[in-house]
């Protein structure tokens, strides 16, 4: 597994994961658990690998680390 993300995707991802995040807080009824999506962008920006991006062939990562 090659990471795949690199430092500004990152970064966006964890700007989008806290916002997602913040819609359990804000939304109402069943709507709030959309903000449980939150978890997605957050693993792969902590784990620095996209399975999406192995799929399409995207690599935002300056170097491979291996």
């Amino acid at each position: 597994m090659n990471a795949n993300v690199g430092k500004a995707d990152k970064t966006i991802r964890l700007v989008l994961a806290v916002a997602l995040f913040s819609l359990f807080f804000f939304l109402q009824g069943d709507a709030k658990w959309f903000g449980l999506l939150g978890f997605v962008p957050l693993l792969t920006a902590l784990m620095g690998w996209c399975p999406l991006y192995t799929l399409l062939g995207i690599n935002t990562c300056k170097r491979q680390l291996q």
